[in-house]
């Protein structure tokens, strides 16, 4: 074969060559864009009503595109979810809606259009829908998390007379009490030093005290090996310490959370203040890696750093809580954090010392301490800057021992009654005077 000839023959070899590969690429291609793209897939749904508004979580394994709208007479909350296929998890939803349920009667899921999802909430009554997103934190994967707010939201003072001063809603083994009565007494004489301490003197107006379970809904907190959340044991304690308080003349209670839902941090101090709190204390059970970490302990406020590595870890995992339990960063109102961050008060810290050393010598005669002294460290949940506010870790909720304690009926009885004599102790060295709110 001539030179030329094979030149030729090697182009023509080469262009069929490439033909074929060009065919079998744009086959592949085709075969390709023809796969459809998997949906996502709905892991679990939760349900979370409350006074406040109520929370639906729908947690993925991916990142969920959405679009909502409100339907008029009857009310109504539609919501389509792309790149999603109807699967009998998502079904489940519609049985998770209790008849008690305060903002929802029920909820219809179907199969809008192919990979569109449909959900209509029928409402009870005018909602301001937050629909968001949530990143994987903890042991959460992706969540789509509605939140129905009530247009007119509960009025904090009309809900803390009908719940707090005459409420029923006591402990079993607590005896029932009359309502107090707010009794002036403006010629009470100051506290006497040594018998005031054990006998607290006559207040001199109506007194409020917030009491803030700590966690709740999407944020169990810590969690005992024998399974006991954090959650649960705090809002039994706090409930326990309500019912003693209102026992005592001129006090009430404002509970930031009476049930298994998630309240914000900047939210459960805004509670407090629009009820104009005397006091904030917040329960927790703590936990630590090691299970033979033990104690109670007390804390407090710092603008100047922790007191300790310990209380700066704590005070960081506390803080936390917004990231596990769900915050809707774009609702929040940024002038009110920065209110909350800026303005606590050197007089407020110092009051908080005098409350938390009061009650921490209480709970030392029913636990072991963890630490002597109250602690201190920038927990975000303390920074109402007019409210002498402490947070008190009842047990180490990680310790076996102490885990089945904060479980048992009795030594939850004794933690809030050792709580409510510390809080009369403060008042007694500190009678509550008249305030100018900063509202």
């Amino acid at each position: 074969m001539s030179r030329p000839t094979e030149i030729r023959t090697k182009l023509v070899t080469s262009r069929r060559r490439r033909t074929i590969l060009k065919a079998g690429g744009t086959l592949l291609i085709s075969v390709i864009a023809s796969r459809p793209a998997q949906a996502a897939q709905i892991m679990a749904v939760r349900v979370w009503p409350a006074d406040d508004y109520t929370r639906v979580t729908l947690e993925n394994d991916t990142n969920l595109k959405t679009s909502h709208f409100i339907v008029k007479n009857p009310e109504r909350l539609v919501v389509d979810i792309e790149g999603l296929e109807l699967n009998a998890t998502l079904k489940e939803l519609v049985a998770k809606i209790q008849p008690n349920d305060p903002y929802i009667q029920q909820v219809r899921v179907g199969q809008n259009r192919p990979n569109v999802v449909r959900l209509v909430f029928d409402l009870k009554e005018e909602i301001n829908p937050q629909v968001f997103t949530l990143a994987p934190v903890g042991e959460y994967k992706h969540r789509l998390i509605f939140d129905l707010y009530p247009v007119n939201p509960p009025d904090p003072i009309a809900a803390l007379i009908m719940k707090g001063e005459w409420s029923r809603e006591k402990p079993a083994d607590t005896p029932a009490a009359p309502p107090p009565v707010a009794e002036t007494r403006p010629d009470a004489a100051p506290p006497r030093s040594g018998a005031a301490e054990d006998k607290p003197s006559p207040l001199t107006r109506m007194i409020t005290i917030a009491l803030d379970p700590g966690h709740g809904g999407e944020d169990p907190g810590a969690i005992g090996r024998g399974g006991s959340r954090e959650k649960d044991v705090v809002l039994a304690i706090a409930k326990r310490l309500k019912a003693k308080i209102e026992q005592q003349p001129n006090m009430r209670v404002m509970l930031t959370r009476d049930g298994d839902y998630f309240v914000p941090l900047h939210v459960r101090v805004g509670k407090a203040r629009k009820v104009q709190a005397d006091l904030f204390v917040s329960i927790h059970a703590d936990a630590w890696i090691e299970t033979t970490a033990r104690g109670s302990s007390v804390f407090v406020l710092s603008e100047k750093g922790a007191s300790s590595t310990a209380a700066r870890w704590l005070a960081r995992k506390e803080n936390s809580a917004d990231l596990i339990g769900g915050v809707n960063l774009k609702g929040q109102d940024k002038l009110l954090a920065s209110v909350l961050l800026d303005l606590s008060t050197t007089a407020q810290i110092n009051d908080s010392l005098k409350l938390g050393k009061a009650v921490l010598a209480e709970i030392g005669g029913i636990n072991r301490l963890h630490k002597a002294a109250v602690e201190q460290a920038g927990f975000a949940v303390l920074k109402a800057p007019d409210i002498p506010s402490i947070l008190i870790e009842t047990a180490f909720i990680s310790n076996p021992e102490e885990e089945a304690k904060l479980s048992d009926d009795a030594y939850q009885d004794k933690m809030a009654e050792a709580v409510l004599t510390g809080i009369r102790k403060y008042f007694a060295k500190n009678p509550p005077l008249a305030k100018n709110r900063m509202m």
